[in-house]
């Protein structure tokens, strides 16, 4: 199948899948046993008919549900995610707010996990059965079973609280001035206003939470990238290679580990999808304003109009994501056809 037959096919496919996420993600909020309308009003207010009434047929809880939800992806269609009832704002402008703060966390765990996990795995795989590799699969099955938020509430004790080594919660130094917004990622900004304090103090903010949150994506990168370069440093030709005298620096980087990149590639493009959409609780405990600690705050005060758009977002994240591994699966490896 060609490239643009294959682009075709996935974005009709596309529409219907999101239109289940927001079918799916409509119906729970729905099945919801309480009213919103009671986290923003006072019980003064609540108890008051003609003010809960005019609340409703403002935000349209008077109507039945599937009515609303046709209204819903009517908006959806012309690009409206709704409005807020907590911020009284539109949905697109609070996630345009929250969400590059989330793309920052994410970025810099993807980079560490990767920069960790895959020479990691490499040197579990070399180095078999060693005290190395029993140390690389402890660590790893560690990092994959440990829950995040033990983990960054740990973090946080140890080297904020008692160590004092890195910042606490929070994006930046709060007695900075903050360059103007260009981007909304506050590294690049810092760097576009020369203001190497800012950047220097958001660097420092963004290590902690970012190693926490990559944690996980680090332990599978590294049980993938073993896995898959020990089944590939057991094939014929790199036996002929070692064979031919190659160095073994050479024969692993450039022939092994060259030849194990198509499942490291699969779980570093899974594993920023599951960064983006698995940032809640890291961004909770580290005070992080992102989509994670927006949809947290929103699904509290039963803000449906915000659990609804970042829903859809990171449905459209996976949908993404997905679609450049597979391209880089046939990139990579022109026996691999996209279907």
């Amino acid at each position: 199948m060609s490239l643009l037959a294959y682009l075709i096919r996935r974005f009709l496919i596309t529409f219907p899948l999101l239109l289940l996420v927001t079918l799916l993600g409509f119906v729970i909020t729905y099945l919801i046993p309480a009213d919103p309308l009671a986290m923003v009003l006072s019980e003064r207010a609540m108890a008051n008919p003609q003010i809960v009434q005019a609340y409703r047929e403002r935000w349209g809880l008077d109507k039945p549900p599937h009515e609303r939800y046709l209204t819903y992806v009517g908006n959806l269609i012309r690009g409206d995610l709704g409005e807020s009832i907590v911020t009284q704002q539109s949905v697109s402008a609070d996630i345009a707010r929250y969400f590059p703060a989330t793309v920052e966390l994410a970025v810099a765990a993807t980079l560490i996990a990767v920069a960790l996990g895959v020479p990691l795995g490499v040197i579990a795989a070399v180095k078999r059965e060693t005290l190395i590799d029993h140390l690389a699969r402890v660590a790893s099955l560690i990092g994959v079973c440990v829950p995040v938020f033990w983990l960054g509430l740990l973090a946080l004790s140890l080297f904020y609280y008692r160590l004092q080594w890195m910042p606490g919660p929070g994006r930046v130094n709060a007695r900075l001035d903050l360059p103007p917004v260009v981007t909304g990622l506050l590294t690049v900004d810092s760097i576009l206003a020369g203001r190497g304090d800012v950047l220097a103090s958001a660097l420092h903010h963004l290590m902690l939470p970012a190693l926490v949150l990559g944690a996980y994506s680090m332990s599978l990168i590294t049980r993938i990238v073993r896995s898959a370069m020990i089944e590939v440093l057991q094939q014929d030709y790199i036996r002929t290679a070692r064979a031919k005298g190659l160095v073994e620096r050479v024969v692993v980087m450039r022939h092994a580990l060259r030849n194990a990149a198509l499942p490291a590639v699969t779980a570093i493009g899974l594993a920023f999808g599951n960064l983006m959409a698995g940032a809640v609780m890291t961004e909770t405990v580290f005070a992080w304003p992102g989509i994670g600690r927006y949809a947290v705050e929103s699904a509290a005060k039963l803000d449906f109009a915000p659990i609804m758009g970042v829903t859809l977002l990171v449905a459209v994240i996976y949908i993404g994501i997905n679609f450049v591994v597979d391209v880089s699966y046939a990139l990579l490896n022109p026996r691999v056809r996209l279907s």
